[in-house]
């Protein structure tokens, strides 16, 4: 075994059994949502005749709603000092949820489900990371959210493998996979009800909730993090655009979950190495290759022609997310106080969520009005902006490691 590899294991093996059992339980909310979300654009546009540039405008808007929804849920958990209670608040939305979507027969009832599925995960999303981040040793920071960033999207292509397989046996039966895609989402909320104990707060119980003077105690480099995010979330917009793109190409139904398989296959096996190489290398570096591979999938999607070339470009959609998704959520946790981390996340994730509405809108809006590969072309533009702006951060303590 070389000596990479035996790093590599001894990592694994130091991380915290609480921290695998966070990623578990954000594997089976995957299997249940992305069996659901692999589907939801069709269902939407075949079986509710639903608009294309509906759909972007919808899945913008949830996403923006869970987004907005952590600054609240994470100044809460700040000041409460609860982590636990408000994930399992949020998981357990997330997972009440699910039967809305099988009972739909209107767009609105869509709507209802998915905003209140994604106010959920607005719920549990900053409580979630700064309890990683309370528990995660600090030299094991980057790895400990790579690995909870590789089992989250286990389950996201566990979930439309999932859908294929059901949507077979169900001769393409939409309700009958949302259904059962209830029963994960459910052993979800049990696992971190009883499998994960919350450690002990670090600071006083009951603080003052958040104050303008405690957005002044938040560093520059915390602020730079959080403006490249949220140009980085102008690039990155709805993953329902994979799935349509799939279907402008001539696949069936039943086949394009698989979209989502590939891209989640790629996801999972680049994010646990890239949480590892965000405790060793540049995050400037690493960031900045991300945005690259971002770019590069943008130009290869834009051009397909085909399945074959669409999978290359999904593949590099899933690498570049790979390589970026833990590594901001580990460049947020460590650039924050320890008593402002939740807090971090939801302001983090604020920007996101104002900057994810109109990606997806125009997204939805160039598809509709010049047709699917002015929607790919965008998303290369912004992606490039994103990339330009990370360069002009001329301060290396803003991206320097170690966190």
């Amino acid at each position: 075994m070389s000596v990479q590899k035996r790093l590599k294991s001894k990592e694994i093996q130091a991380i915290p059994r609480a921290i695998w059992a966070i990623g578990v339980v954000s594997l089976l909310m995957d299997v249940s949502s992305e069996s659901i979300h692999s589907l939801l654009p069709l269902f939407m546009v075949n079986s509710l005749g639903v608009s294309v540039l509906a759909v972007g405008f919808l899945d913008g808007a949830a996403e923006a709603t869970a987004n907005i929804v952590k600054v609240f849920s994470g100044t809460i958990s700040d000041h409460f000092r609860k982590r636990k209670l408000l994930a399992v608040i949020g998981y357990s939305l997330s997972a009440f949820s699910k039967p809305l979507f099988p009972l739909a027969k209107s767009l609105g009832h869509v709507v209802t489900a998915r905003i209140s599925d994604r106010i959920g995960k607005g719920i549990r999303g900053a409580p979630r990371d700064a309890l990683m981040a309370d528990i995660a040793p600090p030299h094991l920071l980057g790895a400990s959210f790579g690995l909870r960033q590789s089992l989250d999207t286990a389950g996201a292509f566990i979930g439309p493998i999932l859908a294929v397989v059901l949507m077979t046996v169900t001769h393409g039966n939409f309700r009958a996979v949302f259904w059962a895609a209830t029963v994960p989402a459910i052993l979800a909320v049990l696992l971190l009800g009883f499998g994960v104990k919350e450690p002990e707060p670090t600071a006083p119980e009951n603080r003052q909730p958040l104050r303008r003077s405690d957005l002044g105690r938040f560093s520059r480099r915390y602020w730079w993090i959080v403006a490249i995010g949220g140009i980085f979330t102008l690039a990155r917009f709805s993953e329902a655009f994979l799935v349509l793109r799939a279907q402008s190409l001539g696949m069936t139904s039943t086949a394009i979950p698989m979209v989502m398989v590939a891209m989640n296959v790629v996801y999972a096996l680049s994010a646990y190495p890239a949480g590892v190489l965000a405790d060793r290398m540049s995050h400037r570096t690493l960031l900045g290759s991300g945005l690259l591979v971002l770019i590069v999938a943008d130009v290869v999607l834009a051009a397909a022609s085909g399945t074959a070339v669409l999978f290359a470009g999904v593949a590099l959609w899933g690498l570049h997310m790979g390589l970026t998704q833990g590594l901001m959520s580990a460049m947020v946790a460590g650039s924050a106080p320890s008593e402002l981390r939740a807090t971090a996340f939801g302001v983090f994730n604020l920007v996101s969520g104002l900057a994810v509405l109109p990606a997806s809108g125009i997204a939805g809006l160039l598809w509709s009005s010049i047709g699917p590969s002015a929607t790919f072309v965008c998303g290369g533009v912004f992606a490039a902006l994103a990339l330009l702006t990370l360069s002009a951060v001329k301060d290396d303590s803003v991206t320097r490691f170690p966190l």
